[in-house]
């Protein structure tokens, strides 16, 4: 069953067969057939007194949660009148990170239609490739990034309105003349509500569906268990609410507790610690790199209000959490996600936090790592990680759903081993473990080696083809200022990395560069490295 009108989505979830098995274990995952998350996440506040309480915060606004369902509730009315959207329609959303942004995910979600957020920097080809993926018919985009989206040639995308522009037709003025309620259209829990594509680490972003019923169990999990969110939070972070570490942290998880989020357009690790100390932020989201750059900055400004960090979006290096804790005395959250089960589901809390290990199962997701039969490994043996929960992956028209989720567990393409006391230890994505003379490598493992050294800023590790052995190890090296990479260097790293681990990881080939090729999410991209190799 479905309540959209148009049935694009519905008609193209993977077959029920190729579905994860889905868990609603907990009491708080137990939600009526009819659902739509922006009314509970946003009119619920307003309808229960809390509507002048502070909800979004950015460079230009100042938002209570009565102001923002004002500002949705007239988006929705253009949506529905103007442009002629109906339940089921897909709206691509198109900007940075602002208040404005923020109540344009709203209003689509709460007219029913579906949300597809995208990466500000994608040029007019990526965005071609979504908008045909998803037959996107309707567009809401920043003023400042209409060229590229205006480049695309699609049959499909017919209507684009810009915010946070002067035009006379803009989204500001069109929403001006409509100051009436706007009822959420009663969508059924299990009709999808945004599509999220996959950042672009492997090269071939896939879109992956989700409803409302998953986005309101992505807010009563790792939020509610590990986080322990509160209504006197104040959140700030650098992903795009494109990418659904992002959206939760910045945007779903503080609106689900009444807490209010600092979204800013530029969130880089030079800025954030200013932002914290300004806006007197209790939580940050970003991720290990910006951790690290920042580290060297805490000193500079007031971060006394600073309770909690979260670090996701790639692996957490030993060498990082001690180095963040050491500038701030907090103790870093880890955790793993995926845009396919739409947000984390292993951490830890702070007073479990352990060095080099992910953590344990979020409460309402289980996890284990398998063989390539899919049968469950003993303890302390690598190999893939297999996760269910109440959330899981639907890919859109894509025949990877199948590699994806294999006997109703969600593969989540990482490599990881239980340790003796039941943590779940990362050790590389699956198609990134590196073989060399029999040995099987994890290239963060000899990353996190590397970055214990007081010459390295970051490094990627991956591994090259050789004759002799298989695959070596190379690592890819920024230098902090100060230092020559110079074959002196080269042979102190190696002698370092073999001082740290297992001498035969350490890298017989290492190449410095001025960057590393990352996404907009910040996070590394792997495969450039290979190719470059």
């Amino acid at each position: 069953m479905t309540s959209h009108q148009d049935t694009f989505a519905h008609d193209r979830w993977p077959p029920r067969a190729q579905w994860p098995q889905m868990i609603y274990e907990l009491p708080e995952l137990q939600f009526p057939s009819h659902l739509n998350c922006a009314r509970e996440l946003l009119d619920t506040h307003v309808e229960q007194g809390r509507g002048e309480r502070l909800c979004l915060v950015g460079e230009h606004s100042r938002w209570s949660y009565a102001e923002l369902q004002r500002q949705v509730d007239a988006i929705a009315h253009v949506l529905t009148q103007e442009l002629g959207v109906v339940p089921g329609n897909r709206v691509l959303l198109r900007g940075p990170n602002t208040p404005m942004l923020a109540a344009c995910w709203y209003a689509v979600v709460k007219a029913g239609a579906i949300a597809v957020a995208t990466m500000p920097l994608l040029r007019t080809k990526e965005l071609t490739a979504v908008i045909d993926k998803a037959q996107i018919s309707h567009a809401l985009c920043d003023a400042r990034l209409l060229d590229e989206l205006h480049a695309v040639q699609s049959p499909y995308l017919k209507h684009t309105v810009a915010y946070l522009g002067d035009a006379d037709d803009g989204l500001e003025r069109r929403a001006a003349r409509h100051t009436a309620p706007f009822a959420a259209v009663a969508t059924e829990a299990d009709d999808c509500c945004l599509i999220a594509f996959t950042s672009g680490t492997t090269g071939q972003p896939k879109g992956c569906m989700h409803s409302h019923r998953d986005v309101m169990a992505a807010t009563r999990c790792w939020p509610r268990h590990v986080l322990r969110a509160r209504a006197d939070d104040v959140v700030i972070g650098s992903p795009p609410l494109a990418f659904t570490f992002g959206l939760g942290g910045l945007l779903l998880f503080p609106m689900s507790v009444g807490a209010a989020a600092v979204l800013l357009e530029r969130a880089m690790p030079d800025v954030l610690p200013a932002y914290i100390a300004q806006y007197r932020v209790t939580t940050c989201y970003t991720s290990p790199t910006a951790y690290r750059a920042m580290a060297a900055q805490v000193g500079a400004h007031d971060l006394s209000s600073l309770r909690q960090c979260v670090s996701a979006g790639e692996a957490l290096p030993a060498a990082t959490r001690a180095l963040w804790k050491e500038a701030t005395g907090i103790e870093l959250i880890d955790g793993i996600g995926a845009t396919e089960l739409l947000h984390i589901f292993i951490s830890h809390d702070e007073a479990h936090a352990r060095p080099g290990a992910t953590g344990t199962p979020v409460p309402g997701y289980r996890a284990r790592v398998v063989d390539e039969a899919g049968r469950e490994l003993p303890r302390g043996q690598v190999g893939r990680l297999a996760v269910q929960g109440p959330t899981g992956c639907r890919y859109l028209d894509d025949a990877r759903q199948q590699a994806y989720v294999q006997h109703g567990w969600n593969l989540t393409g990482d490599a990881y081993l239980v340790d003796d006391e039941g943590c779940f230890v990362y050790q590389a994505r699956t198609d990134d473990m590196i073989i060399s003379g029999g040995y099987n490598i994890a290239g963060p493992e000899v990353e996190a080696a590397l970055l214990a050294h007081p010459a390295v800023a970051e490094c990627g590790v991956v591994g090259v083809a050789d004759a002799a052995r298989g695959q070596i190890v190379k690592a890819f090296v920024v230098l902090k200022p100060g230092y020559a990479g110079d074959a002196e260097l080269v042979a102190a790293l190696q002698a370092h990395v073999k001082a740290t681990i297992a001498p035969y990881k350490y890298p017989r080939a290492i190449a410095f560069c001025a960057a590393l090729p990352r996404t907009e999410t910040g996070k590394l991209q792997r495969f450039k490295l290979k190719d470059s190799a």
